[in-house]
């Protein structure tokens, strides 16, 4: 992975978006895919998108989304003696909070604080995992008012202070979800270009907004993109860890590439295509299933409009929802590789859509 890559990936890590307050990131993401595509715009909540144009008339268009979004913490209430009590955004681990130190973002820019961890000598529940509503965030203030200056209020938002590291040849950050696979459609872009690959058909290269309280940009984005087929990118559990059962979770393995999810929503054709295209280049891929749906964008995707013809493609991820994120960046490569296959496979009269001809 080139130099600029991993600058960008620890600079696109390092970029607080929590739920709803994604623009940040979606700037720094836009800024680095425009030298390799043709368009960058975004929608009215921030959904963020760049085009890369076929220069076939009237192409189809493939569409790549991830979501932009990362769980987090928002003030609920703050107290006369100056502690604040606190909101989930999407789906925070409250049983890993005590002890945490986190990054508020007010009026007044970014302030520190600490979710109090009552000492073990003095606390009678020692062995119990808190409510949500037990959980509260010492700011070093002593009054209300100190914390108004501070820039705080009821609302204001925050995420783990917890940036990237490497552990051997593993990533390990808060935020992997879904940021990693925003990372991978910016490098998809970029292989593109400096392969010259020019496709045939239209890429749409998606950042959405609001995946981890419901899939919401997704929806929008893919209303107003209107594509032809999709792939949609996200995180899926590695169960390769202690403790885990392979006959209740399935089998994921960190390092054995993405996977690819087969279910309902996850049209088969394009699963045909990209595992055929996986054992052809020597392209490690693994499979999981969903019997429902897929609990990612992919379920906003395929619904819209008509139907979009579309499926999910995960990268295998350990500790998923905690400030110690796990990928393994081969599995990452091996991601960009695939996409890029997939889309230099892609011909003008190519459809993934069902016929009864």
């Amino acid at each position: 992975m080139k130099n600029t890559s991993i600058d960008f990936l620890h600079h696109l890590l390092e970029t607080p978006s929590p739920t709803g307050m994604e623009i940040r990131a979606q700037k720094l993401w836009a800024e680095y895919v425009a030298p390799f595509t043709d368009t960058q715009n975004c929608d009215a909540y921030g959904s963020t998108w760049a085009i890369l144009h076929s220069k076939k008339k009237n192409a189809p268009t493939l569409m790549l989304d991830a979501h932009a979004d990362e769980i987090g913490f928002s003030i609920r209430h703050i107290t006369d003696d100056g502690f604040a009590y606190v909101e989930r955004l999407g789906g925070s681990d409250v049983a890993i909070a005590r002890g945490r130190r986190l990054r508020f973002f007010g009026s007044k820019g970014e302030v520190i604080g600490v979710i109090g961890n009552t000492a073990i000598h003095i606390r009678d529940d020692q062995d119990k995992a808190p409510k949500l509503w037990e959980l509260y965030v010492d700011l070093g203030c002593s009054s209300r008012r100190e914390v108004e200056d501070l820039g705080l209020r009821v609302g204001d938002r925050a995420v783990y202070l917890d940036g990237p590291l490497m552990m051997n040849k593993r990533l390990v950050c808060r935020a992997l979800d879904d940021r990693l696979c925003g990372f991978i459609t910016a490098e998809t872009a970029r292989v593109l270009h400096e392969r010259k690959i020019s496709p045939t058909w239209n890429i749409a290269f998606v950042n959405s907004v609001q995946e981890e309280v419901g899939c919401i940009g997704a929806e929008m984005v893919t209303y107003r993109l209107n594509p032809d087929a999709a792939i949609c990118l996200d995180v899926t559990h590695a169960t390769d860890t202690p403790g885990l059962s392979p006959a209740r979770y399935g089998e994921v393995k960190l390092g054995s590439g993405p996977c690819l999810c087969i279910g309902p929503a996850c049209h088969p054709m394009i699963n045909e295509r990209l595992e055929d295209l996986a054992t052809r280049k020597n392209i490690p891929l693994q499979r999981e299933t969903s019997g429902r749906t897929t609990g990612t964008n992919t379920d906003s995707i395929f619904r819209s409009r008509g139907g979009i013809p579309a499926t999910n493609l995960s990268l295998p991820l350990r500790y998923m929802h905690s400030p110690i994120e796990t990928a393994d960046l081969g599995d990452v490569l091996a991601t960009v590789e695939l996409l890029t296959e997939f889309i230099a496979s892609l011909k003008p009269t190519d459809s993934f859509a069902y016929s009864l001809k």
